[in-house]
C-alpha cells in the first residue's frame, strides 16, 4: 500500500515515494539519488535541544556511510531557512540538510515529535521510525542497513 497524505503518519511498513530536496546551499538532492539506496531521513529544528543532542550523531554516521548505498538526508523544521543554514554552519555539519516542504511532507505524512528519524529500504519500504533522541551507538548502528 502506497500511503503519504499529510493526515497520515507513515509507519513501519508503509511505502514511500521521495521527491527530490533543495539543499540549504541551494543544490538539489534529486529524487534519483535515493534509487537503490537506503534513505536515512531525520527531521530536526535549530532550537530543538533534543536534536542538538542527536545530530552530532548525525554527522558521524554521515561521514562514516560515504561510498556505501546509504543516503542521508535531513529536513529542517525552522520556520526560516536562514535559522537552519546558521544552524549547520555554527556546529560544522556537512550532511545533506533541506527545509521540510509540502511534497515531503505528502511523501512521509504527519511528524509525531522531534527529533524523527526514519530509514526507508531501497525498494522504499519504511524500515525504521524513531521519534524523539537516538543515543549515539543506536545512531551509528543505523549503517548496518546498507543496502537493505
Amino acid at each position: 500500500m502506497v500511503l503519504g497524505t499529510p493526515a497520515h503518519a507513515i509507519e513501519v511498513g508503509d511505502t514511500v515515494t521521495l521527491p527530490s530536496l533543495t539543499l540549504l546551499d541551494g543544490k538539489t538532492l534529486p529524487a534519483s539519488a535515493f534509487k537503490d539506496r537506503t534513505v536515512i531521513v531525520e527531521y530536526w529544528a535549530s532550537w530543538c535541544p533534543f536534536c542538538a543532542q542527536q545530530n552530532p550523531h548525525v554527522q558521524k554516521l554521515y561521514e562514516a556511510t560515504r561510498g556505501k548505498p546509504i543516503q542521508i538526508v535531513t529536513l529542517s523544521i525552522d520556520k526560516k531557512p536562514q535559522e537552519a543554514v546558521d544552524y549547520m554552519k555554527a556546529h560544522g555539519y556537512t550532511f545533506p540538510a533541506g527545509m521540510e516542504n509540502d511534497a515531503w511532507q505528502a511523501a512521509l505524512g504527519k511528524r509525531r515529535g522531534l527529533p524523527e528519524l526514519y530509514v526507508i529500504g531501497r525498494n522504499g519500504k519504511v524500515l525504521r521510525k524513531e521519534v524523539g533522541e537516538m543515543f549515539g551507538e543506536d545512531v551509528a548502528a543505523l549503517a548496518d542497513y546498507a543496502g537493505k
